[in-house]
């Protein structure tokens, strides 16, 4: 490679690692507003999913449309992505998944998408979108999730679905995100239970759970257990979808600081070795000229 050749190449390398580098800093701002999203938003969701645990297991909650199994019908699957790419594997190992659900799906599967990846996933495999919602907003709230919530309520009262599923990317750490199937409806305690056990918050008044998920509660409830339970359960599900997303939030930019952090490292090793490779062509290059001059000298004489 002639020496132009290799200078032009380490220009443009540090041009790129300068560009990783303020996507890098980006996302850093980003990932720390998002996990303390999703870390504040935790013991709300853990108290909402003990009421939900709790009264699931009461005998009205067991004969509502929102308890009963069902073995007909199709599976909604909602799938949550991000809008933008360059953020490691967080969305292909969600797409993944999906993938895996559809296949050993018994019955046909439809879709709610939520983010560009999923939308683009769910063309490409042909499938049934019954809405898209892309572009959604970082700083995302209750009632961003409230249409969403709204749509698979109403799907699934007309007994049109066998079951409701979530799948998202679950935030661990900074360094690791987990893909992660969750079961909306029919409400399933034990499902429940393990949604619990997986975002228990380490501190506070709701983190030591010593009441099993499987204790029945006698409740009095007014004006009726089924027009109470009809209300309630509309706001859990919307819960369990707006904590579905705040993690898919803090997972992708957690994934995305993290991608942008190895591709300017990665531009600082090319550099290094585009350098080193330039000093020894153009040391080389240098001495061929001193070998001929001093040939030339050596001529005359």
């Amino acid at each position: 490679m002639a020496l132009k050749q290799v200078k032009n190449k380490i220009i443009s390398t540090k041009k790129t690692g300068q560009v990783t580098k303020a996507m890098e800093s980006v996302s850093a701002v980003k990932m720390r507003k998002s996990q303390e999203r999703a870390f504040a938003g935790r013991p709300y969701v853990h108290a909402a999913l003990r009421i939900l645990a709790r009264i699931s297991n009461s005998n009205e909650a067991k004969n509502s449309q929102f308890a009963a199994r069902r073995n007909t019908g199709k599976t909604l699957l909602v799938i949550v992505t991000s809008d933008k790419g360059l953020a490691g594997s967080v969305n292909s190992a969600v797409l993944k998944r999906a993938e895996t659900v559809i296949q050993n799906s018994d019955n046909k599967v439809e879709t709610i998408c939520i983010g560009k990846k999923a939308v683009d996933f769910a063309r490409r495999e042909r499938l049934v979108v019954l809405e898209e919602y892309v572009n959604v907003s970082d700083e995302v709230t209750v009632e961003d999730v409230y249409a969403i919530t709204e749509l698979v309520i109403s799907k699934f009262n007309q007994d049109e679905y066998r079951k409701v599923e979530i799948v998202y990317q679950n935030f661990l750490s900074t360094f690791e995100q987990e893909p992660t199937l969750r079961q909306i409806l029919p409400l399933d305690p034990a499902e429940i239970h393990y949604i619990m056990q997986g975002i228990k918050p380490k501190r506070g008044k709701f983190s030591d759970n010593s009441e099993p998920s499987d204790t029945a509660i006698t409740y009095t409830i007014e004006p009726s257990p089924e027009e109470v339970f009809n209300s309630l359960v509309p706001q859990l599900v919307q819960i369990m979808v707006y904590h579905a997303l705040l993690e898919s939030k803090a997972s992708e930019h957690s994934a995305r600081m993290v991608a942008m952090k190895n591709a300017t490292d990665k531009s600082k090793e090319v550099i290094k070795g585009l350098t080193i490779k330039y000093n020894k062509a153009r040391q080389t290059a240098i001495t061929a000229e001193v070998s001929e001059i001093t040939a030339g000298v050596e001529a005359m004489k």
